[in-house]
């Protein structure tokens, strides 16, 4: 088999586009050699001392616990543990529609068959510099004007890709071709239409 290309992918645990597009690369590493490795990225820290809507800053605040957690997970277990912890975060959060609190989190953690205790630091700041530097070491690469999620395909970066619903076997193939693709081209920054449908996690 040809060597797997790492593609590095920067998570949201509860944005809807970021567990669209990472759904699609689990996909197309089903039918391309690749290597995903997760990274952690938070909604929350990108909001942070923002002036933002009421109707957002609960989501903001809700944010908070499972980036610690996941961050936590990383730190004593290493970066192989993030994408079962992710997959049991978004089942929950996007198919289920359950909040992540702390039921939830400690489901999520036996799911992933991680110790259960790491629940705790969703309400501790001891991981919180090294959440920020997760965070900052995704937007870093592509610019602060943009979110989650952040792929990088041989150390080129894009936000995105922002997908709706999620492509499946050869056609997520394709998609991968493509991005991979323009990661292979010097200055190449960005292509954009606006969004006429919902992220339609299912």
């Amino acid at each position: 088999m040809k060597d797997r290309v790492p593609v590095d992918f920067w998570f949201d645990a509860m944005c809807p586009w970021s567990w669209i597009a990472s759904r699609w690369l689990i996909e197309a590493s089903e039918v391309r050699p690749i290597e995903i490795r997760w990274h952690v990225m938070s909604w929350s820290v990108l909001q942070h001392g923002r002036d933002i809507p009421e109707e957002h800053q609960a989501i903001v605040d809700e944010g908070w616990g499972p980036a610690r957690v996941t961050i936590a997970a990383e730190q004593r277990h290493g970066n192989k543990v993030l994408g079962p912890l992710y997959t049991a975060f978004g089942t929950r959060y996007q198919y289920q529609g359950r909040i992540l609190d702390r039921e939830a989190i400690i489901e999520s953690l036996r799911e992933a068959d991680l110790p259960i205790d790491l629940a705790d630091a969703a309400d501790t700041e001891d991981y919180d510099a090294a959440l920020w530097a997760s965070h900052h070491d995704g937007m870093s690469r592509v610019g602060y004007e943009v979110g989650t999620p952040v792929i990088a395909i041989r150390g080129v970066a894009f936000f995105g890709p922002v997908i709706s619903p999620i492509p499946r076997g050869e056609a997520a193939g394709t998609l991968y071709d493509g991005i991979s693709a323009l990661a292979s081209v010097d200055g190449f920054f960005e292509l954009k239409r606006s969004r006429t449908r919902p992220p339609l996690v299912d």
